[in-house]
């Protein structure tokens, strides 16, 4: 592909590194979430957020279990102005969370921001300016120097206003695309913001590491993240913060790496929303965790709700296949799957282990509000007879017999390849109903009567057949033995009886006894049909009349 010439390496690996990250195999804790979904997040929209939007994005966040969100840019507009007005003057967030807030190191623009910050009981003021060679060539025309100037301008002015100002104050500081920073200016830069504030155990400093713009590996990023944490004045009162962008698909492993790097914080948002192609997505992290074996400290066990309002607020919509998130993440569509989640869940009943460790599943859909039936095994021509049967057990509470199954599998793909299509629950049980249940098409039996001889059973059936009604008897060695035995009296020995199942339809208020029959012509074709009653009886009568009618239509075809 022509074009590639253009393009360089615009990261620079950190030397002298041990990787000592790269000899961790699991992140053990969870790090200290912020989310940006109400500054980052919103900016990147097409329509931004309104007031009341915002408020009640913030109030789902704080229900999740963020301890700390950034709110936006006070600064920049009169909405982001008033929305953190807003939440300060109507005291509406808890005393456990912190808002945090961005501003460029310029006096009316950090003026402003303590502005509206004042009266906060917890705040983090997000000072920034950007570092990278790019960025100093090209759009601040400055040295090194210059640009060292600036942030540590901004770090004196910030601890300036935090003593003239009302409320409960913490500092952060971001080498705005860090990753294109040569590390030893990015440790400059970070040393002479962090010699400005002095922090302590008390009143520790964020230092954020942002992938402002993804240009590297990112194990090439984790060992800009080791560098880092080993190369900062006063370590000890520092936490380290990520926040990774997701240029080049990277973000999730960004954010782990960097973690097993010595990071403790993470900045992102929910589903991944932010500028270009957005930021590391919170809950696909989190859930990783999760799925580990290790608490998240986030609340995300209703995905539909978190997806739900949040589409709703920002307009955007969460992909199909999202990790975690998206409609069809737990969806198996192919036969195999399908048999093999089937049967897994089927074990994990039997045996209640201690793990999870279902086939093809590595969540638990019940784990963040997904349902079993309708999210996991889905129906179209590439499905199987298990998850078909699986469909029509665990919903309608039919158990068909392995070749019946078998065998309307082949039916219900036949029918989902013919219309180009899914085929939901219902449609899959009103077409079983349809084909199979109490068929009556040409043969009916009407009425019957048993009585016991010392070796047999005689049934006298009246039977309506082609539209013309006949009394027959027959003999046999049960009751539908007899019946099979005088139904052939009158239609005639193009079928023998071959098998026999039956079993009770379970959560019905009406209890009622499911029948399974198969009969083969004499060229050896096999059909199955079902009898449903009330009386275990009528439904395997009506199960044999239901095979021989769908035998006798395909007959005459």
């Amino acid at each position: 592909m022509e074009g590639y010439q253009k393009y360089t390496r615009q990261f620079f690996e950190a030397k002298d590194v041990t990787m000592d990250w790269a000899k961790k195999s699991y992140i053990d804790k969870a790090p200290i979430w912020c989310s940006v979904d109400l500054r980052d997040g919103n900016q990147a929209l097409i329509t931004p957020m309104s007031l009341e939007e915002k408020l009640e994005f913030f109030a789902h966040l704080v229900k999740v279990g963020f301890k700390e969100i950034e709110i936006g840019f006070p600064a920049a507009s009169e909405t982001e102005y008033e929305f953190c007005r807003t939440l300060i003057e109507n005291d509406m967030i808890p005393d456990d969370v912190a808002i945090q807030v961005l501003t460029q190191s310029r006096e009316h623009i950090i003026a402003k921001t303590f502005e509206a910050v004042k009266g906060a009981k917890n705040a983090i003021v997000h000072l920034y300016n950007s570092t990278s060679v790019a960025q100093r060539e090209q759009v601040f025309k400055k040295s090194k120097e210059e640009i060292v100037d600036i942030a540590v301008f901004g770090a004196k002015l910030c601890k300036e206003y935090r003593e003239k100002t009302e409320g409960n104050f913490r500092f952060e500081y971001s080498p705005e695309s860090f990753t294109g920073t040569e590390p030893e200016f990015a440790a400059e830069i970070c040393n002479a913001v962090i010699d400005v504030w002095q922090p302590t155990p008390d009143d520790k400093v964020i230092i954020n590491l942002p992938v402002t713009v993804s240009h590297s590996m990112p194990h090439v990023y984790a060992n800009q993240i080791e560098w880092m944490c080993k190369h900062l004045n006063n370590r000890e009162n520092l936490i380290v913060s990520l926040h990774p962008h997701n240029d080049r698909g990277c973000a999730i492993a960004d954010s782990e790496m960097g973690l097993l790097a010595g990071a403790d914080r993470i900045e992102g948002t929910l589903f991944g929303n932010g500028e270009r192609t957005g930021n590391v997505d919170i809950i696909t992290l989190a859930m990783n965790m999760f799925s580990q074996g290790v608490d998240p400290c986030l609340d995300l066990h209703n995905m539909p709700e978190i997806t739900e309002i949040y589409e709703r607020v920002t307009k955007m919509h969460v992909y199909e296949r999202q990790p975690y998130s998206g409609k069809l993440v737990f969806a198996a569509f192919s036969g195999s799957h399908q048999d093999a989640i089937a049967k897994g869940l089927k074990w994990r009943e039997e045996n209640n282990p201690k793990y999870w460790t279902v086939p093809y599943l590595p969540l638990d859909p019940a784990d963040v509000g997904r349902v079993y039936e309708t999210d996991v095994i889905r129906i179209n021509s590439q499905s199987g007879k298990g998850g078909i049967g699986y469909v029509l057990e665990t919903q309608f509470s039919y158990t068909l017999p392995p070749k019946m199954r078998e065998q309307f599998s082949y039916y219900i793909k036949s029918v989902s390849d013919h219309a180009h299509k899914e085929l939901l629950p219902q449609e899959i049980f009103d077409i079983f109903n349809k084909e199979y249940i109490n068929r009556t098409d040409n043969l009916k039996v009407l009425e019957s009567h048993f009585r016991q001889t010392p070796n047999a059973i005689i049934a006298t059936v009246t039977i309506m057949w082609n539209g013309e009604k006949v009394v027959s008897e027959g003999i046999g060695n049960g009751r539908l033995d007899a019946t099979g035995n005088a139904i052939k009296n009158v239609v005639g020995a193009f079928y023998t009886f071959d098998t026999y199942s039956e079993h009770a339809i379970e959560d019905e208020s009406d209890a009622r006894a499911a029948s399974y029959v198969s009969v083969t012509d004499n060229k050896g074709k096999q059909v199955w049909g079902v009898g449903v009653d009330k009386d275990i009886i009528v439904s395997s009568i009506n199960a044999l009349v239901s095979a021989i009618n769908r035998l006798y239509i395909q007959e005459e075809k």
